[in-house]
Formats: C-alpha cells, structure tokens, sequence
C-alpha cells in the first residue's frame, strides 16, 4: 500500500528553487504517494504563521509529519514554520557556514534579497523561450527554425512540461511535436521534422503507465485504450530506432533528469536560473 505524506515548499520569494531542490530529493524515494504544495512569499511573521498553521493541519488531516523544503532566509520565519511540527529542511543550511569560512564574512540575510539578482539578459532569454514553448505547444506552429530542440512523441509522454522546464531553467526554446496515427503509419520521419533532424529528441514512456495517465484524461475511450497506447508506442520507438533519434523514457524519470539528458546528448550548453 502506497503511503501518503504532505510535502510543501516554503519560500520568502516564489518558491521555485524550494521546489526544484525538494522533488530531486523525493524522486530517490519509492512506495510514497507525496502531496505537494507550494506557499510563496511568506516574507513576514503573520505570512509564516498563515503556513505553519495550513502545514500543521495538513499533518494533523493525514496522521502523519509532513515535510517542508524551506527557502526562507529570515531565521525568525523558520523558526515560526518549525511550530508546525513538520520536518524541516533548509535548503540554505548546508552551504551557508561553509561559504562563511571560506569567504571569511558573515552572511546578511535579507528577506527578497536572492530574489534581488537579476541577469536582465538571462531573464528576457527565459521569458522569451518560454512564450516560445507556448506557441509551439503540441504541434501548434511548425516553425522550428528558431527552437533549439524539438520534442518528438505520443500524446501524454510528457513532452510539454519538459519543454516548460527547459523554457524557465535553462532559456532553452522547446517545441514538441505530438505523433499522430497519420505519422504512425509509416516508420520514417514526419515530413515536417525532416529538416530538423539534428534538433529532434524522442520521448516514450511504458504503455501501462500511459494508460493510466490517459485513462485520467479521457476515461474509456479509445484514445486511452490499452491496445491503442501500445500500438502507438510500438510504433513510434520503431520510428526512432530507425531514424536514429535520441530517445529516452519518461515512465520513471523526473522532469529535471529528462531535461538534463535532453541538453547533454544535443549539446546544448546554457547556465541554470
């Protein structure tokens, strides 16, 4: 039986690096079914307060500690989000007293002040890549000639929410490009992604899995289909085989893992926001 546990992300800004940091650690555990929350910008002690109560009430709901993956600078924050009586886990904790001795200073912890640091040009690049990634959602233009890779795969084998992650983290424009039965029929490339071939990465995923996440889509139908989802799958990775695109599985691979391996096998070097 799978064991349910509260988890949220806590920080005085928006939380994303909380979150990041806090599913690479959850992914290296198995048999947890992890309720995730985030609360951003708890930058006073009524904010905390707020959280520490929601947490506590969400331990309370599930008979369990929950965890919570802070990113809140203020010490006296964290200490009013202990009053939860979740497991804390400071994301700045194991880094700041070593940097203290080799920097010889003490840190000066402002609330919002990481949130401070902004690379104008990095922040114009990810906004424009992710309105990048929108527009070439699921085959919605087909003009690759700006994208720096193409997702290629079934419909749900996580092809958009990488692109998303590639989009905000790393600048990088992503369009995916969903196969359809048409594109299935035949073992060779789609038409429209031959001229692109050096930018495509294929993603599959198991068929039982994405069964499931169909089935949570459109319950009973066709599409969702055991029989379908392997039919599909079987064909597209023949596909890739035989094109010899890169290719990975997403059954049990996080978002980051899928993100990394996309950038490493292109080539494709850009610095972390």
């Amino acid at each position: 039986m799978t064991s349910i546990r509260p988890v949220f992300y806590v920080s005085d800004g928006t939380g994303i690096t909380a979150e990041t940091i806090g599913h690479s650690l959850l992914t290296q555990f198995s048999g947890f079914h992890f309720l995730t929350d985030r609360i951003a910008f708890v930058d006073d002690a009524d904010k905390a307060r707020e959280a520490s109560a929601r947490i506590r009430a969400a331990g309370e709901a599930h008979g369990v500690r929950p965890i919570v993956v802070n990113s809140c600078v203020d010490a006296g924050l964290s200490s009013v989000l202990a009053e939860s009586g979740g497991l804390m886990l400071d994301v700045f904790a194991p880094f700041i007293e070593p940097l203290e001795r080799e920097l010889h200073a003490p840190r000066q912890p402002r609330v919002g002040q990481a949130h401070g640091i902004v690379d104008f040009e990095a922040y114009h690049r990810r906004i424009n890549a992710m309105n990048y990634a929108l527009t070439h959602d699921d085959g919605i233009a087909f003009d690759y000639a700006e994208s720096d890779v193409i997702l290629v795969g079934v419909s749900r084998a996580g092809k958009t929410p990488t692109c998303v992650y590639l989009a905000l983290h790393y600048g990088i424009k992503a369009a995916n490009y969903p196969l359809t039965d048409g594109d299935l029929e035949s073992d060779r490339l789609p038409p429209r992604l031959k001229a692109w071939r050096r930018k495509l990465f294929g993603l599959t995923i198991d068929p039982e899995r994405l069964h499931q996440i169909r089935q949570e889509r459109r319950p009973d139908s066709r599409y969702a289909k055991l029989e379908t989802c392997r039919r599909e799958v079987q064909a597209a990775e023949a596909m890739f085989s035989l094109e010899r695109i890169p290719t990975l599985s997403t059954t049990h691979t996080s978002i980051e893992e899928i993100s990394s391996k996309v950038l490493s096998t292109l080539g494709l070097q850009r610095e972390m926001f």
